[in-house]
């Protein structure tokens, strides 16, 4: 017996663990090797036999240490087919950390010095490779002289003896692997290259495509694709190349396979090679020198380490150092290093000094990373090689490679072919790996193409993976649960490499036993080394890590939404810990599908609806996403998270909610990003635009795009796109069949490439324009693409470097784009086709002045040009106005350009003269400066004839509409041309010709101020400009002074606007034109078609002074100027500081202009006396309306005209650092205002002094509305201050205090006395000296107060004890407090509470999900006759059930309301209110809703309201009692004939319960109002309410909605109701009543008819007809809804009109151009309409053109939806006009019309109450308002 089972005690136990173990030696073999990594398990002595080898083996693993032994044991019972009287002892005595010896328990600096350095054991390499050899230090000390004399005999003996010691320890690591048990031998064997890709010039040299694609089909294909990474032409310097690829491109397995290929002599231009891991060198804390990190942590020579350096450092282009894992290196390193060659630094610094060449100069240094942001430490001359995993060849071999010799090949291959989408995953090579053993495992028992359907996302391949490798009869949850937790704890932490005390015991096992955990030996410093643990991909860890938040308990379910997020993809190293978490929001979103349901419930042992909450949470936390606007990266990210899902209705809201042009730029792309995308494009409605610019591509990348429909323009400009990348494009571009435009602008496409472009591009007939600019094409192969390209019947434009081609079709092409077409399909093709624009460019031509007339002649007999481009020549003056002269007869469609062609000022005069009668010219541009000359012209006739049709649509809305519309107006520009004050005479001669000048820039020349003085005199003679700009012409104010003046001269005048910084000068007309409003694609029309509102409205003038210096004399000046200026009149100034002298004389002025209506101080500091000046102008200058200062910088006086009576004034002076100083001269000038609406003193450093001077001020100030004093530091001070002043001011009728971070304060006003005051306070933290405080203050009120006490920190005891301090005389006291213990309390407690009231409690209320208690006091306390009777009858007080029902009777006597909501109703307190309700005498409203009650306390509740016979309203709706609870709940309605109101809605009615209520509702005389509403009555139920409703003759309010109730029951409904003469309310929407009912309800309408709902009823247009007709001219009706009926036309027509409708439902009615007209006139029947809802039906322009013009006759209007309808921006542009002319309204709503989005921006801006959001923003108004 060996010593170790001595020691144990447990000799039987351990025999037969060593007997059992000695049937299977591999299995043990493989777990020795996973737990001890740098053990060597041939170093045993071949003279053992098999049974000492398993007890040595055992030894090794038990010294250890108990968690390494605990996790082998678990393993043992888990793997193997261990006896259940074994497997109990093993788990018992081992498995636990009681069975474990202490003295043991050392781990691993328990074992022996020969065993852990071992001279045939592994090393402890950062790499995982190497032999270590007994420690000694290595270039930490200088090299002894003398050693190295001594030593120099051996010098190359010594290096050639470390360099075979290297060679064959990595021989003996990558040539003895171990198979893990079940997977097949060539998971292990195959190893496929993955596409590489150079991306910098230093780097390949014999491959004209740029990528190493290799040939995956010949045997030596791999390696020469490997080899090459080291060709590169650096030959001095550092050799430094970088490989970069995504997470599981496989970078780490190219790392060891270069390993093993130079261990198998294959990179024989190396002599030694190192590997090392960052993730490993991370782990290190000590500085290093490079000997050290060779040696000590790789591998140790034999003897001589420096000697052995030296040589590595004189053969260094020998030398091979690999860095894997760059992107997770953590210690930032400076790029300057300060510290010498030989000094120990960080990894990374040692790193650094080898790519720079400061140590071992001449090396190669190869290092992998994901793509992002690299160190600066790499030099700009490193190669950068491209990793882009597999295509479908090497799809396809590596799938071969991994079923080779299994009888599944073929059927794994047959999967992969025909499962497109499984191809693109796979093209990841670890995601490749995953499928693989899935179908490995699935494929035996199951039949052809079933396994691909179960691996649809890349994290269901992970489910499978882990459901399937699972062993039998493990608690697999638990173990998953396990696991997963470690792996999150590890990316939160930035862990990857785990120690053995990381992982639980039973956890270890589980992952090692599936596979899941790799093990290796780690140094963690020199001589310190361990065993780490890791998952075998980081993604795998990612994985677990979402396994565990989505079903961990222990997660909360809020905080998923935390980890839904996207990264940029770029990898910052300066980060403290490692970005991990890139892909846990795509395993996230994977696991919140629906597929995933089952396996989740599984894991959490939880059922599908707790798992279902946590994945609507992940759901909404991407909807939320979803609606963002995302950087590209984040796009790409967003389409993997999505399509993981497999949510159609995300993957839609996605789609929709990608912007029109969608750019990527300067970041990697794969196949599997872009077929992600593809994926999420196919849920698009709209075309996209795609353009990719700078990205990294995948060569065979655009095979993913393959039959994107949605794409209309695809760009791509990089140049990495080489002749693979076009060949692969090639193939998709025929099954885009909406491409109309595409670039490949900037690459490496070759003849070769665009060749194979151009032979597909025919398959493409829609295509418009091509582009291949900057692919160096030689003129062969650039006129081949012409002539093929040329076929293509809607190709406009082609692209290539300089030369553009600009199409025009011949006659016979349209033809020929549909043969099967009808003849008028053919038409409209034919002139698509003929449509094309053609351009003439001769620019730099010498073209001379005697070419012009020979150039005219020809352009007269050609065809009809879109552009002339005569640009570089030599015309001069009279060639250019020639050209100019010309262009009226030239049939000239957009511009001419002259441009550079010698043109002078003299010259100008002449082009001016030229274009003046030119009826075509929209915009004349001339710049001398920039040699500029570019004539543009309008549209050709037959469009605008287009656009006169689209305005005859309007024919109503317009006043005299000419029969054809006039030419265009002319934009003249002479901009840097010089022009001075001299020229302007002529210039306006020239000028003066042109009858529709419009718009005028003389920007950037030298007029002065003596050109200003000029054209204001001879502006009168140029006619009716829209604008004039003079900026950067050097005018003074002066000049402005003088331009303001043209205001009296200039009738088009409207708008000055000065800049003095930027010298900005324009005078403009009106802008509120339509022109202005519409933009671009709507209709231009003519300055005299105007509404009629247009003329009678007033059009305010404005002079806007930016950025000017406003001193005392030029604001006097200013003054003085605009006195003379007609109004209304606006004045907006702005500079950096005005001062107190300054604004003073600005103010003084105020008075002297009446037609002032607004004056506006922007962007201009003032003083902190500023706002008392400001206060004074109430009194000092009557017409002023109201004066708002925010922040003493922003400052705004509004004025009322003359016409206007006085009114109402506003003072705001909101951030203007008022203190209490300021409090009583600011109150002492207010109070000189006749009626001051409104006063906001918000945001400024009142606190409670402050606060309590201007309460004592408060009686004087003559408010009438309102005070704001938010944002002032107040504090409970201040709060209980306002509640002792309340009583001082009579006219305050509610004030509102909040003093958490809202930080709000209001008081309101009335203008009279008030009756009763509110008092609001929230968030005010009392504490219980404050209560009486409060108490005191509420004492004083004189009048009826209520409070509402909202987070108050008043607790269920500062509750009682105000209560029983507030006392007043007379009067009522309404009390509402909300806090979060109302909501725990229960009723039995907060019925306690009200014992102890000072006066009668006649209401209570009690919603404890909304956490309030609502009490109402009556005060004095007076005793109720009956219920001292009944207290007396109870007067044994023996229990506290007693005594608090005896307190109770005495406080709550006059109780005449009790309501219960949302609360749970235990047996005692129904117990109580059984005893308590007796004695309610009073008692007259009684509701219980949306409670839950057990049985027995429905029969106590039935009980006591039996006995409370005088109730008028009882309310027991949406409570779940069930069927028999409600049959008891029947009782209390027995011997009810007071009730008024009776609301039993969402109960269970049907069935046998309605006959039960319908005889008690017969008695009920007096019932007003009954709601039986959702109760699946159903035709039956109908029947009988029908038999009953004759015999309420009171009934006012009937809500039978959502009952079933069909037409059989509808009739005779409709029949009973007309018997009730008094019915004001019906509603019977949600039932399918039909046409018959609608005429019955017509036949008998009642006359005091109010409201009507019918939405979703089943109504035809027959039945909405008579309904229609027998409502019109009803005098009461305020509210109808016929809303989702199929009304088509049937829509209601009234002649005489509904007076007081205020609003009507018609959504989704199908409502149509049709029926708008008599819509609308019917509308302008009905006066009082507030609100009108038409959304989602059909309504085009024709229908809001019938809005636009009823919208300024409706007064009252505040609302009107038409969203989701087909208004375009023509028909919104008409609403904006109506709008404009009906004050009241608040909103229209048009979101979801077909308006461009440009246009929807200028509306907004031109009329805010357009509303385009999918949310309404506008909160409806109240009913009155």
């Amino acid at each position: 017996m060996d010593p170790v089972s001595l020691q144990l005690g447990t000799k039987n136990l351990w025999s037969l663990l060593v007997r059992l173990l000695s049937k299977d030696p591999q299995w043990l073999n493989a777990k020795v090797k996973f737990f001890l990594p740098k053990m060597d398990l041939s170093s045993r002595s071949k003279a053992e036999d098999a049974t000492q080898g398993v007890m040595l083996q055992l030894n090794r693993l038990y010294t250890q240490g108990q968690a390494t032994w605990q996790a082998f044991i678990h393993c043992v019972c888990m793997e193997l087919d261990v006896p259940l009287d074994l497997e109990v002892p093993l788990l018992s005595t081992w498995g636990h950390g009681d069975g474990f010896p202490s003295q043991l328990e050392t781990g691993e600096e328990s074992q022996p010095e020969s065993q852990l350095h071992h001279g045939d054991s592994w090393g402890c390499g950062a790499g995982g490779g190497g032999l270590k050899r007994p420690h000694q230090s290595c270039g930490s000390s200088p090299r002894p002289k003398q050693c190295r004399k001594q030593q120099l005999g051996g010098y190359e003996e010594l290096a050639k003896r470390y360099l075979q010691l290297l060679r064959s320890s990595a021989q003996q690591r990558y040539g003895s692997r171990t198979r893990r048990p079940g997977q097949p031998l060539a998971f292990h064997q195959a190893y496929i290259p993955p596409i590489l890709q150079w991306s910098r010039a230093t780097a390949p040299f014999n491959t004209q495509e740029g990528a190493i694609l290799g040939d995956p089909k010949a045997e030596d294909g791999t390696e020469a694709s490997i080899l090459d990474l080291f060709n590169t032409k650096a030959d001095k310097g550092p050799r430094v190349t970088v490989l970069l690829g995504k997470a599981g491109m496989g970078k780490t397995t190219l790392a060891h396979r270069l390993c093993q290929k130079w261990a198998d002599g294959q990179l024989d231009r190396f002599q030694a090679l190192f590997l090392f891991e960052f993730r490993q060198l991370n782990l290190i804390t000590e500085f290093l020198t490079l000997p050290q990190l060779l040696f000590d942590l790789y591998l140790s020579p034999e003897a001589g380490p420096d000697l052995v350096f030296q040589y590595l450092e004189e053969n260094a282009k020998g030398v091979l150092l690999i860095f894997d894992g760059l992107d997770q290196a953590l210690h930032p390193h400076s790029s300057k290093d300060t510290a010498g060659p030989e000094a120990p630094s960080p990894a990374l610094a040692l790193f650094s000094g080898l790519c720079k060449g400061t140590l071992l100069p001449g090396c190669w240094v190869l290092a992998t990373s994901r793509p992002g942001k690299l160190p600066d430490c790499l030099p700009t001359e490193a190669a950068t090689v491209h990793m882009w995993g597999f295509d479908r060849p090497r799809v396809e071999e590596y799938v071969g490679h991994f079923f080779s010799n299994q009888p599944w090949q073929e059927a794994a291959l047959a999967e992969l072919r025909e499962n497109r989408h499984l191809q693109s995953m796979c093209a990841v090579p670890a995601v490749c790996q995953v499928t693989c053993l899935c179908l490995y495992h699935l494929l035996p028992s199951s039949s052809p193409g079933q396994s691909a359907a179960l691996l649809p996302t890349v994290t269901q391949n992970y489910v499978q993976l882990v459901s399937t490798l699972g062993p039998r009869g493990h608690p697999l949850p638990e173990s998953l649960l396990g696991l997963s937790e470690v792996a999150l704890r590890g990316l939160e932490t930035g862990k990857v490499i785990f120690s053995v005390g990381d992982i639980p015991p039973p956890m270890m096992a589980f992952g090692a036993a599936l596979g899941l955990l790799t093990s290796f030996c780690i140094c963690t410093g020199p001589g310190h080394q361990e065993t780490g643990y890791a998952f075998t991909h980081l993604s795998l860890q990612e994985f677990f890590a979402a396994l565990h938040l989505m079903a961990s308990p222990e997660v909360d379910k809020n905080a998923l939404a935390h980890y839904v997020t996207l990264s940029s993809r770029w990898v910052l190293r300066t980060k403290a810990r490692l970005g991990l978490l890139d892909h846990l929001p795509t395993f996230l979103a994977g696991l919140a599908s629906r597929a995933c349901c089952p396996f989740l419930s599984h894991v959490a042992q939880r059922d599908e609806v707790w798992v279902g909450a946590r994945q609507a949470e992940v759901m909404q936390a991407l909807r939320r996403l979803a609606t963002r606007r995302l950087t590209g990266p984040k796009v790409v990210a967003l389409c993997h998270c999505v399509g993981e899902t497999q949510e159609p209705e995300l993957a839609s809201l996605v789609a929709q909610s990608l912007p029109c042009h969608l750019s990527f730029h300067n970041f990697p792309l794969t196949s599997a990003d872009l077929a992600s995308l593809n994926n999420i494009l196919g849920h698009r409605n709209a075309p996209i635009q795609l353009d990719f610019e700078g990205c990294p591509l995948e060569p065979h990348c655009p095979e993913a795009l393959a039959g994107c429909k949605q794409v209309e323009n695809l760009s791509f400009k990089s140049r990495k796109c080489g002749d693979a990348f076009a060949e692969a494009l090639s193939r998709s571009l025929p099954t885009m069949g909406s491409l109309k435009k595409l670039g490949l602008a900037g690459s490496k496409i070759t003849a070769q490439g665009i060749g194979r472009l151009v032979q597909a591009l025919p398959l493409c007939p829609q295509l418009e324009e091509v582009s291949f600019q900057d692919n160096q094409l030689k003129d062969g192969v650039l006129l081949n693409i012409v002539e093929v390209l040329l076929c293509l019947p809607r190709l406009q434009k082609l692209e290539e470097a300089d030369l553009i081609f600009l199409l025009s079709p011949p006659t016979e092409t349209a033809a020929e784009l549909q043969g099967a077409s009808d003849l008028q399909g053919n038409a409209s093709q034919r002139k698509e086709a003929q449509s094309r624009s053609l351009a003439l460019r001769l620019q730099q031509c010498q073209l001379r002045v005697h070419d012009v007339q020979e150039l005219i002649a020809q352009l007269q007999e050609g065809p009809h040009l879109d552009k002339v481009d005569l640009s570089g020549n030599q015309l001069d003056n009279e060639g250019c106005r020639l050209m100019a002269e010309a262009a009226a007869q030239l049939d000239i469609t957009r511009n001419l350009d002259l441009s550079d062609n010698g043109l002078s000022v003299d010259g100008v005069y002449g082009v001016l003269s030229a274009v003046s009668m030119c009826q075509t010219l929209a915009e004349l541009h001339i710049s001398l400066l920039r040699k500029t000359v570019v004539l543009t012209f309008a549209p050709e006739q037959e469009e605008q004839g287009g656009i006169q049709e689209r305005a005859a649509l309007h024919d109503g809305l317009m006043r005299q509409m000419p029969c054809e519309l006039p030419p265009h107006s002319t934009r003249i520009r002479l901009t840097h041309c010089g022009l001075q004050a001299k020229h302007l005479a002529q210039l306006c001669r020239a000028l003066g010709g042109s009858c529709r000048l419009s718009h005028l820039d003389f920007s950037g020349n030298a007029l002065g101020d003596e050109g200003a003085a000029q054209l204001a005199q001879l502006l009168p003679g140029l006619g009716t400009l829209q604008s004039l700009n003079l900026s950067e012409n050097g005018l003074s104010l002066d000049s402005v002074f003088i331009l303001t003046q043209c205001f009296s001269t200039l009738q088009w005048l409207f708008h000055l606007e000065v800049n003095s910084e930027s010298q900005h000068v324009v005078l403009r007309g009106d802008r509120r034109g339509r022109d202005q409003l519409a933009g671009g694609p709507l209709p231009e029309f003519p300055a005299g078609a105007r509404f009629s509102a247009f003329d009678q409205r007033c059009i305010p003038r404005s002079i806007c002074l930016r950025q000017c210096l406003l001193e005392p004399l030029s604001l006097t000046h200013l003054c003085e100027t605009l006195e003379k200026c007609p109004g209304p009149l606006e004045v907006k100034l702005s500079c950096e500081v005005l001062s107190d002298q300054s604004l003073e004389t600005l103010l003084n002025h105020l008075p002297r202009l009446p037609q002032l209506s607004l004056l506006q101080l922007s962007e201009t500091r003032l003083s902190p006396r500023s706002p008392l000046m400001l206060a004074d102008l109430f009194g000092l200058c009557p017409q002023v309306q109201k004066v708002d200062l925010r922040s003493l910088y922003h400052t705004t006086l509004r004025f009322r005209s003359s016409e206007e009576q006085k009114g109402e004034y506003c003072g705001r002076f909101m951030d203007c650092a008022l203190s209490r100083e300021h409090m009583e001269p600011l109150c002492w000038l207010l109070s000189k205002c006749e009626d001051l609406n409104q006063l906001d003193l918000s945001a400024n450093l009142l606190g409670d002094d402050g606060l309590q001077c201007l309460l004592e001020c408060l009686p004087q100030l003559p408010i009438s509305a309102s005070l704001d004093l938010s944002h002032n530091s107040i504090s409970v001070e201040g709060a209980l201050c306002l509640v002792k002043t309340l009583p001082s001011c009579p006219r305050v009728r509610e004030a509102s205090v909040n003093l958490g971070s809202e930080q709000s304060f209001w008081i309101h006003f009335s203008r009279q006395e008030e009756a009763g005051k509110t008092l609001r306070l929230s968030q005010c933290s009392f504490r219980p000296e404050h209560v009486p405080r409060l108490a005191t203050g509420l004492n004083q009120a004189l009048k009826p107060t209520a409070l509402t006490l909202t987070q108050c920190c008043l607790g269920l005891k500062q509750l009682t004890v105000l209560l029983s301090l507030v006392r007043w005389p007379v009067g009522l006291f309404n009390l509402r407090v909300e806090e979060p213990w109302v909501g725990k309390a229960g009723v039995l407690a907060l019925l306690e509470v009200c014992t102890q009231a000072s006066g009668n409690i006649t209401e209570i209320s009690i919603a404890e999900a909304q956490q309030q208690l609502c009490l109402q006091l009556e005060f004095p306390r007076q005793e109720n006759p009956e219920a001292v009777a009944l207290r007396l009858a109870h007067c044994d007080l023996g229990t506290h059930h007693n005594l608090l029902v005896w307190q109770l009777m005495e406080t709550c006597a006059r109780l005449r309301q009790l309501s219960l909501s949302q609360v749970n109703l235990c047996d005692t307190s129904s117990l109580l209110l059984q005893s308590l309700l007796p004695s309610l005498s009073e008692l007259k409203t009684f509701r219980l809703t949306c409670s839950c009650v057990r049985s027995e306390g429905l029969v106590h509740l039935t009980s006591g309201l039996s006995h409370c016979l005088h109730l008028e309203e009882l309310d027991l709706s949406n409570n779940q009692f069930g069927e028999e609870g409600t049959r008891v709940l029947m009782g209390v309605l027995e011997g009810k004939f007071w009730l008024k109101r009776l609301d039993l809605s969402h109960l269970p009615l049907g069935g046998s319960i309605l006959p039960v209520l319908a005889p008690r509702l017969r008695h009920m005389t007096l019932l007003q109002s009954l709601r039986l509403s959702h109760n699946q009555i159903g035709d039956t139920g109908a029947q009988l309410l029908a038999a009953v409703l004759p015999w309420l003759p009171e009934l006012r309010k009937i809500d039978l909605s959502g009952n079933g109730i069909g037409p059989a029951g509808g009739v005779q409904l409709a029949e009973s109701l007309a018997l009730c003469r008094h019915l004001e309310e019906l509603m019977l929407g949600c039932n399918a009543l039909g046409d018959a009912t609608a005429l019955g309800l017509a036949q008998g309408l009642p006359r005091h008819l109010r409201i009507l709902h019918l939405p979703s009823s089943r109504l035809g247009p027959e039945g909405a007809l008579s309904l229609s007709q027998a409502l019109d001219g009803c005098p009461y009706v305020e509210e109808v809804s016929l809303a989702e009926n199929s009304l088509a036309r049937g829509i209601p027509q009234f002649c005489q009109g509904l007076p007081l409708l205020r609003r009507i439902d018609l959504v989704s009615c199908d409502v149509d151009d049709h029926t708008a007209k008599p819509l609308a006139a019917s509308l302008l029947l009905c006066p009082a309409l507030e609100e009108i809802l038409l959304s989602w039906n059909v309504l085009g322009d024709e229908a809001a053109a019938e809005l636009a013009r009823v919208l300024p006759q409706m007064g009252r209007l505040k609302r009107m939806d038409l969203e989701k309808n087909r208004i375009t921006a023509c028909g919104a542009w008409l609403l904006a006009e109506g709008l404009a002319q009906g004050s009241g309204i608040q909103v229209i709503r048009l979101w979801n019309n077909p308006i461009p989005p440009d246009t929807v921006r200028r509306l907004q801006r031109q009329e805010p109450r357009l509303d385009f959001a999918f949310f309404d923003k506008q909160p409806k108004a109240p009913w009155g308002t």
